[in-house]
């Protein structure tokens, strides 16, 4: 489920201090990770380990909320990182494009909660192509906000795969990384792009070819 992603520029701030002897290639954090492989491997594993307990916590009545997604990154990092599931205090930018600023991710979240997650959770059931309609709403909005310092695409992504399984679906194949990654990365990040403009054509079609995947891989 987890992908590599890279990581961003940052303003100055108590998230924005590495880790030393890394070369400034990996946060500061709690184990004392030098190297970035090492830490995306910690990240990747972790976050493995904790989706799996989340199939057991998510059912079709679980509406998703600020609190319980917060919760989610702070179970998944907070061995990792000291400020694991608190909204970041830092400015994001990457490839000339600046998220919006951290001192209005709290107020951004809460609209968020009250409107696209409470329309759009818990996933009802329905056809392909309403349930990606509804995980590429919740996807692009979150990812605008970009409410914590590190790890919101896979968040995003895990969030997108519980509700998929929420409506009946089976988890999405991203294939975001591997072979033939490269094209679908692009495609990704330019839905996510329309996404932002409420455009949610792109990204719908993203999801019901993801999940189709995943159908068709489950049953090899």
């Amino acid at each position: 489920m987890a992908s590599k992603i890279s990581r961003y520029t940052t303003a100055h701030g108590s998230e924005a201090e590495f880790q030393p002897g890394s070369r400034r290639h990996v946060l500061r954090n709690l184990l004392g990770i030098t190297k970035k492989s090492d830490m995306d491997r910690a990240e990747y594993e972790t976050l493995l380990r904790v989706q799996e307990e989340y199939l057991k916590k998510i059912t079709p009545k679980t509406r998703f909320t600020t609190a319980l997604i917060r919760q989610m990154h702070r179970d998944w990092l907070g061995k990792i990182y000291q400020w694991a599931g608190e909204y970041r205090s830092v400015e994001l930018q990457k490839g000339g494009f600046r998220w919006p600023p951290a001192n209005r991710v709290a107020a951004n979240m809460a609209t968020f909660s009250c409107d696209c997650l409470h329309r759009n959770t818990p996933c009802q059931s329905g056809t392909l192509e309403e349930v990606a309609k509804r995980i590429a709403e919740v996807h692009a909005e979150l990812l605008l906000i970009h409410p914590f310092r590190e790890g919101n695409g896979r968040l995003a992504r895990w969030l997108a795969d519980l509700m998929s399984l929420q409506a009946g679906f089976p988890v999405p194949s991203y294939r975001l990384s591997g072979r033939g990654s490269k094209i679908r990365q692009e495609r990704y990040l330019e839905a996510v792009k329309c996404g932002y403009l409420q455009d949610y054509k792109p990204l719908t079609e993203f999801f019901v070819e993801a999940i189709t995947r995943g159908r068709e891989e489950s049953v090899r």
